[in-house]
């Protein structure tokens, strides 16, 4: 009997792997986009439109909205929680008081420098003239105002939700919605309630923190599958918008486009440099998140991943990113409301003929800085628009002609509002010395979710977090749950 040693076949063959850089998070976005853009073309180019979408076109609308519901799913409860973890968070911070004055400090320059930025364009290219369009537009459903922000201030029940019903062809359909901005009153009133309590409220902020851990890890499973939402998102918009929407529109896309670069790629770049920092280094970090912001157009949907790049990657203690970066996501919009509000203005003013003095200018510019708050609490730049345009008396009707191009707009405001919100945090840390420069200028591959801790997540103790700006980035989220 002749015994048989079996070996394997693939022994000392190393089987098939991709290259490196071909799983990471930054190049499955790229190919994504690229993917998305050819079958947005296939998809127009063979009869699918807005209203009768052939089958390619349904399909990329289906995956499109799936994947930004996925994102909206956990909006209400991702805020309630992470604005009450921030603020419990910020007893473990030393200067709390300092720090966020000069976060709203820096949010405010940020801002400003956006919007003059907005109006020089719209004064130098002309958007407004000579468009081609024929039409005055019709008035937008939602229309802010500076009374409705205020009564905004004022949460309707504890959730901050709303429910609207409509009839068509007698069936009611009733949709609910919530207001970011009632539900960051209620978040910060809890928060320092539980401050105020003290001990007494340390089981409630343990469960908190229990309950954000659980949130994040569901959109840290909703943002791995990023990618497939963008070949949706992306496919979706060329198929519906083309090129022939944005081309009746030319000169004011590129006016918008060009001021999106400008803050992203010269105005963060300068602040980042004048303050001793690398702009590589800002850059390879922050991208992830501009990414996905790119793609999904909601600040708050990239609120975790903002927040997990602004800790890990730029080097900002959890202890005051916590605090911060929620607080930018629902207020911090140099895109959505410094940019575009102050070139489509103009844009407006000049459309309808209507010349704009030195007062009005500096009315969109005041309007733009303090109206980031009211952009959170009624629901998106265009609501935005009709605020800066009520405050100079300007016809609403012109918002009308911009709602054709609109989420095309979106998507580059998103990523310039998410950029900002993980630079401020940076610039304001290392202002105060409290920069982990160290991890700032640690090597990059290009992975968010590299050092990933499912097993064990949560698993230290808070106290671990106290000294944030030294630690490790694995042990740093390893805190995360009970910080």
């Amino acid at each position: 009997m002749t015994t048989q040693t079996s070996t394997p076949a693939t022994a000392g063959k190393p089987g098939f792997r991709l290259p490196k850089w071909a799983g990471s998070f930054g190049f499955q976005i790229i190919a994504a986009l690229i993917v998305g853009l050819g079958l947005g073309l296939l998809a127009k180019y063979t009869g699918s439109t807005k209203a009768d979408p052939n089958a390619l076109g349904a399909t990329l609308q289906t995956i499109g909205s799936s994947y930004v519901s996925l994102l909206q799913t956990a909006v209400v409860p991702l805020i309630f929680t992470a604005v009450v973890s921030s603020i419990s968070n910020l007893r473990a911070v030393s200067n709390a008081a300092r720090l966020a004055w000069n976060t709203l400090l820096w949010f405010a320059i940020t801002s400003l420098i956006a919007v003059l930025i907005g109006i020089g364009l719209g004064v130098l290219l002309q958007p407004g003239a000579n468009t081609g369009i024929d039409g005055q537009g019709e008035a937008p459903s939602k229309v802010g105002s500076w009374w409705a922000f205020l009564i905004g201030l004022f949460p309707k029940n504890f959730l901050g939700l709303g429910a609207s019903t409509t009839v068509t062809d007698g069936v009611a359909t009733t949709a609910v919605s919530f207001n970011v901005l009632q539900i960051l009153v209620i978040a910060i009133a809890v928060g320092i309630a539980a401050l105020k309590v003290g001990k007494a409220a340390e089981p409630f902020l343990n469960l908190n923190a229990s309950a954000l851990a659980v949130i994040q890890k569901v959109l840290w499973w909703i943002i791995r599958i990023a990618p497939l939402g963008t070949v949706g998102l992306i496919g979706n918009a060329v198929a519906v918008y083309g090129w022939d929407t944005i081309g009746s529109l030319g000169k004011f896309t590129v006016a918008i486009y060009a001021g999106l670069a400008l803050v992203l790629f010269v105005v963060y770049p300068v602040l980042v440099r004048s303050h001793g920092l690398s702009i590589k280094q800002y850059f390879s970090g922050v991208w992830p998140a501009v990414q996905l912001a790119f793609v999904s157009r909601s600040s708050v949907g990239t609120l975790p991943l903002t927040q997990r790049v602004t800790e890990r990657s730029l080097g900002v203690p959890r202890g005051y990113a916590s605090f911060a970066v929620p607080l930018g996501a629902t207020t911090k919009m140099d895109g959505c409301a410094a940019i575009y509000p102050a070139v489509s203005a103009i844009f407006v003013a000049q459309f309808f003929g209507i010349q704009l003095d030195f007062t009005q200018y500096l009315l969109i510019a005041l309007v733009s800085v303090l109206g980031s708050a009211a952009t959170a609490g009624t629901t998106g730049a265009v609501v935005m628009l009709t605020l800066t345009l009520s405050t100079l008396g300007l016809p609403l009707a012109g918002v009308g002609l911009l709602l054709a191009i609109d989420p095309i707009l979106d998507m580059g405001r998103t990523a310039v509002n998410v950029a900002g919100q993980a630079l401020v945090p940076t610039i304001v840390a290392k202002r105060q010395g409290i920069l982990d420069e160290s991890l700032y200028n640690a090597p990059r591959n290009g992975d968010p979710f590299a050092d990933d801790t499912d097993a064990v997540d949560g698993a230290v103790n808070a106290d671990a977090d106290n000294d944030a700006g030294a630690a490790a980035p694995a042990e740093r989220e390893l805190a995360a749950a009970k910080a």
